[in-house]
């Protein structure tokens, strides 16, 4: 039994630390076991569980992008979209706020990041970059250890079957340097529900120890294990079942201290559930998987999947199927939240994830082009009833794959090229330069993944500079990391102990309502009023509690009611100032609020003493909010525009908006045209002649749910909801019989409007460009601004326009003609940076590119006839000889040199330098040596002599130069031209 046991330990460590593969099918069957369960039944079962028989709420997956956390590149876990509650910044308003236990099924992808088992996935039988993570959860103590692993073990072992003794448990043992005992609790309660004691084990913090980051909430967890052995032989333990205890939070020092409530997280992975259930050697060989792998062999030339690894599976096949396969989901998946791919970031990953898919499919399976985009059908089929965004998109989806795969694979055959060009240079001994892999690579130009380069090189048997290559990663990492710490750089906030310290004094969260109370006065102007508050705790830049700030000194300041608006639903925050009362004269400068877990945080700069209890009075900046509420009114303007012209399917992808501009992102098809995005722009305009009504009202959120083309963002909103309709009544907008959200703008929205349209003024979309593939980036100013810009298209049109006019003239002679293309490209250089309506860009973009070939081509034709003549001149000056060497008169260095090319193609032995004098004693210089086998001097020689005697410079190649000086002596200068070529003939 030691020796078994000792067995199980070594099992189970390498399971918990590097997640092996399945080791192989179980040599006998589970006793007892009902036929394999579908995937699809196995986890209605999880979900119909803990919602009928224990009370469980059950809730959405949210997407696979995380909402408001730039430490993820994806959402990697069930507790992802719960943040907020175990940090203690949840929302009070918030339906989340409400929740006390839930269960879901979560898209989870890690790849990228801290958790990635991108390079993992097909070497074995059991990573993936894609799965679904069943979680539930506990908030707030509504239940803890005891009734957490009581349900867990029950699901387990009478609803899925699974023999008690197939089985294993670990708990924490505890770590005597952080001042952790052993969860002895955990142990007792499996032992209690009837753990053998020899299936229960203890793993110090590595393993059995749960942390969400270097910093947050954490806590002992316990897993629960499964045998795939089933008792002969070594035990082969895979993990099933992750039981976290959430009881600490992990300080900025590394010290712990216990969180001010406890919470449960637990999460299980459905794709190695069902193949316990399904009695399969590993994941791949469930009904998750078995569709996909079954039409790769369809469309591939590849022989069929036998679930081979390592040095079994020859030339990688069964590797590449499961590559294949996982990628499709996890690419379809993303795709459809939203994610495309990009050069940075979640893009990023999510581009190296495709391209990976397209080497193996296309080099391993020899598929052919297209191959990807026609598994997203499969896809679709097997997750599409259980998130339904998957067959809305699933259009989208298969043609952005295919899309890419085409890019990529041009993209290999360049790659290849290049490689080629560069060995031919190297010798035999030579390292392949690092530089020019790193260009090859996703960080490069071609984005072709390092292994696949190095993989290339190994197979012409050429070695990569390794050494060279971590350099330029590490100096890549350096660079990312200094963006990074410059994009979260927040300003005060208030932290998990902070919030929870508020909570223990029964602090009420901040009353905000007043933000709301403006008016709009007949003169057209909007009444801003002033908010009486009082101080109810400061804090130092540090986060430190405080009663009282002195002179000079950054802080923050926590009222009981104010009217700033705090920085949230992509909405600049408020700024402005307060003063005491009955001290008016004093004024607190509020550069911004936050909120944080439901209270409001300003920052101030003290210019002198202030402290907790004071009286205060709030004015907020009334053009910086007046500005944010035209931006915003208009946001919502633009988004309904942009479903009108562009059809109900167009999705926003984000948005944020200050005075100054708006910025939108919209998911798109394809690059808006210029006639789209001027029917966005005349439809927002209209809407805004119209000078309709803006309605707010607070409304419950369930009210909202099935109101058909209410517009909502993947946000978490509070619950009374505030509803914004434009030109139509929030009741009858909510009316689902009335179906005016389709034909109105109807959002939910926590922001602050305008009451009336007409203040918007105009709207103008000023920038526009691709974020990623599917995602336009729109940039927008309204207002006198809107109308400037209008006003500068304007007269760049006039502008194009006259040039337009002056080209169909024609020109007398070479110097009007390159006035007139350098005109042109001083034009196109406006248009390009010019604040002005983004459609005429576009349109006088176009219009600049065919007059500036125009002006191109007329510049050629008269030089080449004013070369012709002047050539002609010069050969019936200059008899047969070996050097022509003279003066031409031209403004034109392009015509000189055409002049020289001319006489040495008509006299090929003649070898040919003119100068041209132009004002103020510059001069131009041309020069073309004759035409032989071995030329006595070059060309660029010879006009740096004769440049250099003049003080200028010269450039050009052994056959052809050109240059300029300055000389008051321009028969020297030619002196020195004719001595110079004589010497060398």
């Amino acid at each position: 039994m030691a020796a078994s046991v000792a067995a199980a330990v070594s099992g189970l460590r390498r399971a918990i630390r590097r997640s092996p593969s399945w080791l192989g099918p179980s040599p006998r069957p589970l006793s007892s076991e009902p036929p394999p369960t579908q995937a699809t039944a196995v986890r209605d079962a999880f979900l119909s569980f803990f919602r009928d028989r224990y009370g469980h709420q059950l809730v959405p997956s949210a997407s696979v992008r995380p909402r408001g956390d730039p430490s993820l590149l994806f959402v990697n876990a069930g507790m992802n979209q719960f943040k907020p509650i175990f940090l203690g910044t949840v929302d009070p308003r918030s339906e989340m706020a409400g929740f006390r236990r839930v269960a879901n099924s979560q898209k989870c992808v890690r790849a990228g990041g801290r958790h990635s088992d991108l390079e993992d996935v097909g070497r074995d039988l059991s990573h993936h970059t894609f799965f679904e993570m069943l979680g539930n959860w506990a908030f707030g103590g509504e239940y803890f250890k005891v009734e957490a692993c009581s349900m867990a073990w029950e699901l387990l072992t009478r609803v899925y079957g699974i023999p008690e003794d197939r089985l294993w448990v670990s708990y924490f043992d505890g770590d005597p340097k952080s001042g952790l005992d052993p969860d002895l609790e955990s142990r007792d309660i499996w032992l209690s529900l009837g753990v053998s004691a020899s299936h229960v084990l203890s793993f110090g913090p590595q393993e059995n120890f749960w942390e969400m980051g270097d910093t947050g909430p954490c806590g002992p967890c316990t897993e629960i294990h499964y045998d795939l052995a089933g008792g002969v032989g070594a035990p082969q333990l895979v993990e099933l079942w992750n039981l976290v205890f959430m009881q600490y939070n992990r300080e900025a020092d590394g010290s712990l201290q216990p969180l001010p409530q406890r919470h449960v997280d637990t999460g299980m992975g459905l794709e190695r559930l069902v193949a316990v259930l399904q009695g399969r050697r590993s994941t791949y060989d469930t009904d998750l998987f078995s569709p996909l792998l079954n039409a790769i062999h369809q469309g591939s030339k590849a022989p069929p999947y036998l679930g081979r690894v390592g040095a079994a599976d020859e030339g990688r096949t069964d590797m590449a199927y499961r590559v294949v396969a996982d990628h499709i989901r996890t690419l379809s998946v993303c795709i459809a939240d939203g994610v495309s791919t990009g050069m940075s970031g979640a893009p990023l990953v999510l581009r190296r994830i495709l391209r990976r898919a397209v080497r193996f499919s296309t080099e391993v399976l020899r598929a052919p082009p297209g191959f990807l985009g026609s598994l997203v059908p499969v896809v679709v089929e097997t997750l599409g009833d259980t998130y339904p965004e998957l067959q809305k998109n699933s259009a989208q989806i298969a043609s952005l794959v295919s899309e890419e795969e085409a890019a990529f694979l041009a993209s290999l055959q360049r790659g290849r090229r290049i490689i080629d060009r560069t060995l031919r240079r190297l010798a035999p001994s030579d390292v392949f330069p690092a530089e020019v892999a790193w260009s090859l690579s996703m960080s490069g130009d071609l984005g072709l993944p390092l292994d696949l380069v190095e993989l290339m090189l190994e197979e012409k048997g050429v070695q990569l500079d390794s050494a060279g290559l971590a350099r330029l990663a590490e100096e890549e990492a350096q660079r990312r990391a200094q963006q990074a710490e410059a994009v979260e750089e927040q300003g005060l906030r208030l932290d998990i102990h902070a919030l929870g310290e508020l909570q223990r004094r029964g602090v009420p969260p901040t009353d905000d309502s007043p933000k709301y109370n403006y008016c709009l006065l007949p003169s057209g102007s909007y009444e801003f009023g002033p908010c009486e508050a009082q101080v109810l705790q400061l804090y130092t830049e540090d986060g430190r509690a405080v009663a009282s700030v002195g002179e000079g000194q950054r802080c923050g300041l926590l009222l009981d009611r104010t009217n700033f608006y705090a920085e949230q639903g992509g909405q600049a925050s408020d700024r402005g100032y307060l003063v005491r009362l009955k001290q008016q004269d004093v004024l607190f400068p509020v550069a911004r609020a936050q909120v944080c877990g439901g209270f409001i945080l300003h920052e101030a700069v003290a210019p002198e003493c202030l402290k907790v209890g004071d009286q205060v009075q709030l004015h907020v900046d009334k053009a910086w909010r007046l500005g944010c509420m035209e931006k915003h009114t208009a946001t919502h303007l633009l988004n309904w525009a942009l479903r009108q012209s562009l059809g109900p399917g167009t999705e926003q992808r984000g948005s944020h908006l200050s005075p100054e501009r708006l910025r939108f992102d919209v998911a798109t098809q394809a690059p808006l045209t210029p006639e789209q995005l001027q029917v966005v722009e005349s439809t927002v305009q209209e809407a805004v002649r119209q000078d309709e009504a803006v309605y707010m009202e607070e409304v419950a959120l369930a009210h909202t749910v099935h109101v058909p083309g209410l517009r909502c963002l993947d946000e978490v909103y509070p619950d009374p909801v505030r509803v914004v309709s434009v030109g139509v009544p929030v009741a009858r907008a909510l009316d689902p019989a009335s179906h005016a959200a389709l034909q109105a703008s109807v959002e939910l929205c926590c922001g602050t409007h305008l009451l009336r349209t007409g203040a918007v003024g105009d709207l103008v979309i000023i920038g526009e460009r691709q974020l990623a593939k599917g995602t336009t980036r729109l940039l927008a100013i309204t207002g006198e601004q809107a109308q400037q810009a209008r006003e500068v298209g304007q007269s760049l049109a006039q502008e194009v326009e006259a040039a337009t006019e002056r080209l169909s003239r024609g020109s007398r002679d070479v110097v009007e003609a390159q006035r007139l293309s350098k005109d042109m490209g001083r034009l196109t250089d406006a248009v390009d940076t010019a604040v002005m309506p983004q459609w005429q860009r576009r349109e006088l973009q176009a219009a600049l590119k065919v007059l500036q070939r125009r002006a191109n081509t007329a510049v050629r034709k008269l030089e080449m006839r004013q070369a012709a003549q002047k050539t002609q001149e010069l050969l019936q000056r200059h008899s047969e000889g070996p050097l022509i060497v003279d003066t031409v008169s031209t403004e034109s260095l392009s015509v000189l040199v055409k002049v020289v090319r001319q006489l040495c193609e008509q006299v090929p032995s003649t070898s040919v330098l003119l100068l041209s004098p132009q004002p103020l004693g510059h001069v131009l210089c041309a020069c073309q040596v004759a035409q032989s086998p071995t030329p006595a001097f070059t060309a660029e020689a010879w006009a740096l002599a004769v440049c250099s005697y003049m003080g200028g410079k010269a450039w050009g190649s052994r056959v052809v130069a050109q240059g300029t000086g300055s000389t008051a002596d321009l028969e020297a200068a030619l002196s020195t031209a004719r001595a110079y070529a004589l010497n060398q003939l």
